[in-house]
């Protein structure tokens, strides 16, 4: 064996998640695992979303990897360190990837990894692993894209590394790699029907600041309409899902390619239904009649606040107004709308949490789900309140979730004011459309006094700031 690769999310150990049941499978490191076994390497995968930490113990211990590649996220912090510490006592080199260990590199290293890669890992992982094969992990500052520290115990970081432009070129995802069908059985025992993601395109070019780009910058780059289509028609035939997720960042981002995809799979007779992530400024009529016509059952939108200003602080380039309007044209052709709201952003008020509340109502979604901005380092918004951030755990500890702002409201005022929008919107759908009936009336009753809790705790700790006594 060449390489291990896992990731470090362990669902049984999420209350969260274990309550929502919504999995899907890594495919950040199966997309490195097909381009690494294209290439000739044995590779093996650890998929950790279904099983038990100690089983990865027993994995290193049988195996014996000489390399183990480890995908992180923000969320996934004390895993990780508990993985490099199982990995370093039995030998293995430690090379960490994806957007966490990218911001972390000094204190990832610090705590045993070997190499963190920045950005994509297919053609770095390919570069890297000859290496470290023939010199183990030194002198490898003509690497691009690595972290590392050598041997005096210095930092190196090499040039980045460009990404890959024919994303066509690469093969697609090595699903046989891991338990697929426990995926779709999962979703299915939970929710009635069965789910599976892919992507269509890397990264993003809009310029939320909040928004993490340490994988793949500010790039955007689209695979071919037929390749997509050859995939989706391969996961059809293959697992026989319900519905798929098409994970990109904003799906119809681009006109000519969507529609494009859309003819592709109309022509191939593909009709699945599917969920997937879009910007108010990348929809119209034209888009969204598209979107019900290929199967999309349900859009999720970033919404992120209902006050212009607190949008346009946020860089986010959209449209509150048009949010609204996008909303109902979405429900007309028979999509549900999801919107994404984000409190506590740099400078909102209670105004702006007002207007967000106005906004819901005027829209209104069949779904919405809320968020209190963290400064996640590496992005402007982290910049911005830089000298005001405080860790409420250990760096082992924690992760950025844990990062709050000197001198905002406290965390108690944003559950109040959580709790106060979405009774007030719960309220106002269940009126909107109760006809009479006598138990919509009575849980709109509910939702309003749990609202009026909200916004009379919201008064009471008004005057409470992070970072206060």
């Amino acid at each position: 064996m060449d390489i291990l690769l896992a990731h470090s999310y362990y669902l049984y150990e999420d209350p969260h998640e274990r309550a929502v049941m919504k999995p899907y499978p890594p495919l950040g490191i199966l997309y490195l695992s097909s381009h690494l076994k294209a290439r000739g390497f044995d590779v093996k995968v650890f998929d950790t979303t279904f099983r038990q930490r100690e089983e990865f113990a027993q994995v290193l211990a049988q195996e014996r990897p000489p390399v183990v590649g480890i995908y992180a996220t923000l969320m996934t912090r004390q895993n990780v360190l508990e993985m490099i510490r199982l990995c370093k006592a039995q030998g293995a080199t430690v090379v960490l990837g994806g957007p966490e260990p990218a911001n972390y590199a000094e204190e990832y290293l610090a705590r045993g990894a070997d190499v963190v890669v920045v950005g994509e890992g297919e053609l770095t992982l390919e570069e890297l692993l000859p290496h470290l094969a023939r010199h183990g992990p030194r002198n490898m500052g003509h690497i691009k894209g690595i972290v590392y520290r050598e041997e005096d115990g210095h930092i190196v970081r090499t040039p980045a590394r460009p990404y890959i432009r024919d994303l066509d070129a690469q093969p697609f995802p090595d699903r046989e790699a891991i338990d697929m069908a426990e995926y779709v059985r999962v979703w299915r025992q939970h929710h009635g029907r069965g789910s599976v993601s892919l992507i269509t395109a890397r990264g993003c070019p809009y310029t939320c600041t909040w928004c993490s780009h340490a994988v793949f910058g500010y790039s955007h780059r689209r695979r071919s309409p037929e390749n997509v289509a050859d995939e989706l028609e391969l996961i059809v035939e293959t697992y026989r899902p319900d519905m798929v997720w098409y994970a990109d960042d904003v799906f119809t981002i681009h006109r000519r390619w969507f529609f494009a995809y859309a003819e592709e799979l109309k022509r191939r007779g593909l009709r699945v239904p599917f969920e997937t992530i879009s910007r108010e400024d990348r929809l119209d009529e034209e888009v969204v009649r598209t979107l019900a016509e290929m199967g999309c059952f349900r859009l999720w939108v970033g919404s992120e606040s209902g006050s212009q200003r607190v949008l346009d602080a946020m860089q986010r380039r959209t449209d509150a107004a048009r949010v609204r309007e996008m909303v109902r044209l979405l429900q007309r052709h028979g999509i549900e709308a999801g919107l994404f709201i984000m409190l506590g952003y740099e400078g909102e008020t209670w105004e702006d949490i007002e207007a967000t509340v106005a906004h819901l109502k005027a829209a209104p979604p069949d779904v919405f789900l809320t968020t209190v901005a963290y400064p996640i380092k590496g992005t402007p918004y982290y910049e911005l309140v830089a000298d005001r951030i405080i860790p409420l755990k250990p760096w082992d500890e924690g992760s950025d979730r844990d990062l709050t702002v000197a001198g905002r409201h406290s965390r108690r005022f944003y559950a109040f004011a959580t709790r106060w929008m979405v009774g007030e919107v719960t309220a106002h759908r269940l009126r909107q459309r109760a006809n009479g009936s006598w138990r919509d009336y009575a849980r709109a009753a509910r939702a309003l006094a749990s609202a009026k809790i909200g916004r009379l705790g919201m008064w009471l700790t008004r005057h409470e700031r992070e970072g206060g006594p």
